[in-house]
């Protein structure tokens, strides 16, 4: 198949995973089209079979905001011609799927690709949701051949707010490459980070606030008050600056280290004795099973799509909104249980291995693909 892939090239769950995809993709004889303003952070090599085709905006003085919906648009239009796509997958809704849309409607009949929609989340729970949006997005995703989410909780969110029919959509997860995921995945950096020989305490995310980053921080000083532990934040957004004066003020500053963005994040997940994800919304969560996979047992909360990744009491546990108070103390207890932690960290190996595969969910995701070009994805409407 020749199939164009666009998303957002940015440090985040849905260019990740598309970006991941492609080259999955790649490697399993596919031709790879990435469409987008940028090239995506981990499209960071040569490979086979993959292109990358740079959104061009007109910088006219008359846009206050250049339309990128439209540029993206000619773009997508303009590659399916040339590479005679097969099908364009698009992650997110705003504006991908859009902008897919305007592209299939100017080619001539009988050249138009399929189109594929991928809804990752806050497309759906935040932006989509928008009054100034949600038509928009509901056309879009009806107009797609056919639309995945990465969770449970996504699908029927989409259901409920847009009204797709419950038939139209299909789960397909996310997923990881156990060989680069792993637990004795090498670099290690336990030596660097906690030197004394400290439990490492971990967090991910793009720090906005609904990965409530300050309770990651009140978390940690509890477990700090009951033993020598040190918590890396790797990632940076808006709400940094005040999780840094939060660490200040609760005295634990100095076993604190705030990363920035690392791309690499498996060399610093294998060295993790516990991740932490006490978001207020998480439609599947990447950054949990990345966790798992190298060995580290979550603590979170029980919302949206987290519970369909994370097993309580298995392979992490899960608590209430807000609960800052009861992660701390499961955050004690594994660390205190030497047995317990190393009965979490194979089951999460095995978790991620057996359910969350590349090689089990990019076959899933080809095998939609079939249906979708024989007309069997779903319809429009």
């Amino acid at each position: 198949m020749r199939i164009g892939i666009t998303c957002y090239p940015t440090y985040g769950g849905s260019g990740v995973v598309a970006t991941e995809l492609g080259l999955e993709l790649a490697e399993r004889g596919h031709e790879v089209h990435f469409v987008s303003y940028a090239q995506p952070f981990r499209l960071d090599r040569f490979r086979e079979r993959v292109y990358f085709h740079e959104v061009e905006m007109d910088p006219y003085p008359l846009f206050e905001h250049p339309p990128y919906s439209v540029a993206l648009a000619a773009a997508i239009h303009d590659v399916a011609v040339q590479h005679e796509l097969d099908l364009i997958h698009v992650h997110y809704a705003i504006p991908h799927a859009t902008s897919a849309w305007m592209a299939r409607e100017m080619l001539l009949p009988g050249r138009t690709p399929k189109v594929v929609t991928t809804l990752h989340g806050t497309d759906i729970t935040l932006t989509g949701k928008h009054p100034s949006l949600h038509s928009i997005t509901r056309f879009s995703i009806q107009k797609s051949d056919g639309i995945t989410a990465v969770s449970e909780f996504l699908r029927k969110e989409t259901e409920t707010s847009f009204g797709v029919n419950g038939g139209r959509s299909r789960v397909i997860p996310n997923f990881i490459d156990p060989e680069r995921y792993r637990r004795d995945g090498k670099p290690c950096h336990r030596a660097t980070l906690a030197p004394g020989g400290e439990k490492i305490l971990m967090h991910i995310s793009n720090f906005r606030p609904v990965k409530r980053v300050e309770d990651v921080v009140r978390i940690f000083a509890r477990v700090r008050a009951e033993g020598e532990a040190r918590l890396v934040m790797v990632g940076d957004g808006p709400d940094r600056p005040r999780a840094q004066a939060l660490a200040d003020s609760l005295g634990v500053a100095n076993d604190v280290i705030f990363l920035g963005k690392h791309t690499p994040v498996e060399e610093l997940l294998a060295c993790s004795d516990l991740f932490l994800l006490p978001s207020e919304s998480e439609s599947f969560g990447l950054a949990a099973l990345e966790a798992m996979a190298c060995g580290s047992p979550v603590i979170a909360t029980a919302v949206a799509g987290l519970p369909e990744v994370v097993e309580d009491g298995e392979t992490g546990f899960l608590h209430p909104l807000g609960d800052v108070e009861g992660m701390a103390r499961s955050a004690c207890r594994l660390l205190g249980d030497d047995s317990l932690w190393t009965r979490f960290s194979e089951a999460g190996q095995r978790r991620a291995r057996d359910e969350f595969s590349a090689d089990r969910i990019v076959s899933v995701y080809e095998s939609f693909y079939e249906e979708v070009l024989a007309g069997k994805g779903g319809g429009k409407g």
